[in-house]
């Protein structure tokens, strides 16, 4: 058995899973922010109109879908996007959900 925090690896992607956290906005947002980043942020500077316990079920679901990463460093939770596994597994599904930022010169 796998630890709770434990993404699935590309080849153990369900797209069932993986299409049910995409249809939620608030965690499409979630994935645009981490995305928009470009490196992994502390869950708490994600900015999303729900409740603490709302916002952990987000990032819950996104990670057990396999769309996250999620870690520890001290005491701070760290989620980042997972672009190149998903996108081994799905090829262009993140580019139609939350299409990339341009970049500026």
């Amino acid at each position: 058995m796998s630890d709770a925090r434990t993404a699935p690896e590309p080849g153990d992607f369900d797209l069932q899973k993986v299409l049910e956290a995409l249809v939620d906005p608030v965690r499409r947002s979630i994935l645009a922010q981490l995305d928009a980043a470009g490196e992994d942020l502390r869950c708490g500077l994600v900015d999303i109109p729900v409740s603490k316990s709302t916002a952990t079920h987000h990032f819950k679901v996104l990670r057990e879908a396999g769309l996250i990463r999620q870690y520890y460093v001290g005491t701070a939770r760290m989620s980042g996007l997972r672009r190149a596994e998903v996108e081994e597994a799905f090829p262009g599904l993140l580019d139609i959900v939350i299409p990339r930022h341009a970049t500026v010169p």
